[in-house]
């Protein structure tokens, strides 16, 4: 009988050996990890990965010879790795900058390992709703709001958000959203304990564009399509990627964001091995002999090989790549126009342009050698725009004020069309921006393209693959940024000049001159600095105790009801299976035989996505009715091996003395038999205390959730589950006083020591 082994007044203390396990596991060293650097160094690794999420799917086929471990919170993923249970994890690039942003131990290695479309989801065949979301989606697109959305939550610099106010109406068909509000900046739950984010965002203006009240429910990634399903909700709007294998059991919207995949690492071992600290660099020539990343077939990697002779030069493919490997600390320096690396550097704090500009050079559009009619067009083209002011207005938007919006040019659509190569080299050029490519260059091929009665067609290649491709006669012209040179000039022809730029190396900050000296003055935190900051960050910051305070009353009321339903009806149960009808006594082995072979999370699962589909009820009374069923199992069977222990002489002699059955009963054998069974049922009510701790399963917002709640805000793994646990042996050695004060009131030897009639 589970509980049966707390026999002793002294097995109470139980939930605090747990918490010195805790602690001391906490202490304990971490074993040693892998070191990931790169995408090739987690072929064989250990990885964590979110159950049911696209790392998950990325994990299993990208790596097959890892060991993928799974878990069903992205908060969970955080704390194996920090523990050193997995060597990196999964992740959105999002969500991994700011894993690492908010802590120094993990490092992003932003190589791509898939590009995802994130969409909302909806119940299969809901065609009606379906065309709503992706004609507001269309709408907030056009009008720039989604844009907007991306620059004010998806940020790598520190610093509040920036929130908006969105006016959701308070009458009308109720729009139940379902979110995993542990998954920030899509969607978390903020200091006014409401859901915010990206997502939270999206699902109000999609409640004010539809004219529909909005009601939140938040449960565990996993259990987010089960609730769509089940009808608990309406809409998926969480961050979640549009799979095919997701496509089988759900609708999708349009694509509202391109999401990368990426993995997320501890320092040590990149530290360890990266030849970037204290390298005191003052001036460009300060790395002429060090490590040196340059674009494939740049004009960079020309003026690299030229001016760095003795220096290293790893080419890269992308610029995201090239900026990553900066960060990572796999090449010491990297080579960039001066413009791109401006706005770079405002989402990656670590990057810093060293010295002054090394060169600056001419910007054309790059034509075949036979295409000088194309040439002529284009030169003629760019001669008026800048004569009547458009070049110097667009120079003004896209280099000197960051703008990041084209403007609305109409097209024909049986125009012929402009093949124009271009590179995602990242703005001012060109940039994946709310799902579409924008930038400078961009702007300058549409309006070519509109002033010749043309089509614009982006072909978006790898820079070193540009020219060949114009060559092959793959596009019509480059329009990338290209810099004229004379070994270019050799293959292709160029356009008059439309801009020019100039060139910086740039480095990690910790790099500079002075910057290491600066690090060694600063003094290392004390472990009581340290707990001190951890509890500040943690439970004062925004007023996150008020999370815990909450979850604490739920679990508390969570039990405490649980309990009594559970005791009534497992008295109930005892009652039939002690009952001479033998259909009663049958239907009671059998209920106790389910319900004890029933895992209680898939017990929980079961009763509120299928017993209770259809119904609209508060999730927290499903799982005071799913602990109570499961509760009642294992009590009804305490109560009867205690009555049965009771001598049945004592039943016979209170009847004859003239009792009743119901009045020997109460009077001689329930006192007797309480005496037995409350220890033993004392140690199954706080097993029961403990496994409330899976209500999240089912969007009730217990002391678990609360912290894994925290853990996704902040970032920290331990605190909270320490925090937690203390929370959790508080409430247990109040409520085994609460019994054992009940125990002493039923023990008649107690009682006659006090002078109390028995």
């Amino acid at each position: 009988m589970h509980g049966l082994f707390i026999r002793q007044r002294g097995a109470g203390w139980s939930p605090l050996a747990l918490l010195l396990l805790i602690l001391g596991l906490v202490g304990c060293e971490q074993s040693e990890q892998a070191t990931i650097r790169t995408v090739a160094d987690a072929e064989s690794a250990r990885l964590g990965v979110v159950t049911g999420s696209t790392p998950a799917e990325i994990a299993y086929l990208r790596f097959p010879d890892a060991e993928v471990q799974e878990f069903g919170d992205f908060s969970d993923t955080l704390g194996a790795l920090q523990a050193g249970h997995v060597d990196a994890i999964l992740t959105s690039i999002n969500a991994a900058i700011l894993a690492a942003r908010n802590n120094p131990e993990f490092v992003v290695i932003e190589e791509s390992l898939r590009d995802e479309t994130t969409a909302i989801a909806m119940r299969k065949g809901d065609d009606e709703l379906r065309a709503q979301v992706n004609q507001v989606l269309a709408d907030l697109k056009a009008d720039g709001t989604l844009a907007d959305m991306s620059r004010r939550w998806f940020k790598r610099t520190p610093g509040p958000y920036e929130e908006i106010d969105v006016a959701v109406p308070s009458a009308g068909p109720m729009l139940r959203i379902g979110v995993s509000a542990t998954r920030e900046p899509f969607s978390f739950i903020d200091q006014a304990g409401r859901i915010s984010g990206h997502d939270g965002d999206l699902a109000r203006l999609l409640g004010a564009r539809l004219e529909r009240p909005i009601e939140f429910t938040d449960v565990r990634f996993d259990a987010l399509i089960p609730a769509l399903q089940s009808g608990k909700v309406d809409l998926l709007v969480t961050g979640m990627s549009a799979t095919d294998e997701r496509r089988k059991f759900v609708d999708f919207s349009d694509t509202y964001y391109q999401n990368k995949i990426v993995l997320l690492a501890r320092t040590e071992g990149a530290e360890e091995a990266a030849p970037t600290t204290g390298l005191e660099l003052r001036t460009a020539q300060d790395v002429a002999e060090l490590t040196v990343g340059v674009l494939q077939g740049s004009a960079h990697d020309t003026w690299a090989q030229a001016n760095f002779p003795k220096a290293e030069l790893p080419q890269f493919v992308s610029y995201a790549d090239l900026l990553a490997a900066v960060e990572a600390g796999k090449v010491d320096a990297g080579l960039s126009d001066t413009e791109s690396l401006m706005i770079a550097i405002q989402d990656r704090p670590d990057l810093v342009p060293l010295g002054d500009s090394i060169f600056a050079s001419d910007v054309g559009a790059g034509f075949r050698t036979d295409s000088a009619d194309l040439r002529a067009e284009f030169d003629e083209f760019l001669a008026s725009i800048k004569k009547d002011g458009t070049h110097a207005d667009m120079e003004a938007r896209w280099y000197k004020r960051n703008e990041t919006r084209l403007p609305a040019i109409e097209f024909d659509e049986d125009a012929p069309p402009l093949r124009v190569g271009n590179a995602i080299v990242g703005l001012p050029s060109a940039a994946i921006i709310d799902n579409e490519i924008s930038g400078y260059e961009i702007e300058l091929a549409m309006r070519f393209a509109h002033a010749t009665g043309r089509r614009p067609e982006y072909v978006t290649v790898d820079w070193g693959a540009l020219i060949p491709s114009l060559v092959s006669g793959k596009i019509d012209l480059i329009i990338a940024g290209m810099y004229i040179t004379p070994e270019r000039a050799e293959r292709i022809d160029f356009s008059a000049p439309y801009h020019r730029s100039e060139n910086n190396v740039f480095v990690l900050k910790r790099n500079l001159a002075g910057a290491a000296a600066a690090a060694e003055g600063t003094p290392e935190p004390s472990f009581f600095d340290e707990v001190a900051e951890s509890f500040h960050s943690n439970i004062i910051r925004e007023d996150r105790y008020l999370l815990l305070w909450d979850g604490l009353v739920i679990t508390v009321w969570l039990s405490i009801l649980s309990s009594i339903f559970g005791t009534a009806l497992g008295a109930l149960v005892c009652y039939m299976r002690m009952s001479p009808n033998l259909i009663l006594r049958q239907l009671a082995k059998t209920y106790i035989s389910l319900l004890r072979g029933t895992p209680v999370l898939v017990l929980l699962m079961l009763i509120f996505y299928v017993v209770f589909a259809s119904i609209a009820i508060d999730p927290v009374l499903v799982a005071v009715f799913a602990f109570g069923l499961n509760f009642a199992a294992y009590v009804s069977e305490m109560f009867r091996t205690g009555i049965e222990s009771i001598d049945r002489g004592q039943t016979e002699a209170g009847v004859a003395m003239g009792f009743s059955r119901i009045g020997t009963f109460r009077h001689i054998v329930l006192p007797q038999a309480l005496q037995r069974i409350l220890p033993v049922y004392k140690g199954e009510f706080i097993s029961m205390v403990k496994m409330t701790s899976i209500v999240g399963y089912v969007a009730v917002q217990d002391l678990t959730k609360a912290s894994d709640i925290i853990r996704s805000r902040t970032f920290d793994a331990f605190f909270p589950l320490i925090v937690v646990a203390v929370m959790y042996f508080l409430i247990s050695w109040v409520l085994i006083q609460a019994l054992e004060y009940l125990e002493r009131r039923t023990d008649p030897m107690t009682r006659r020591r006090r002078g109390t009639p028995a």
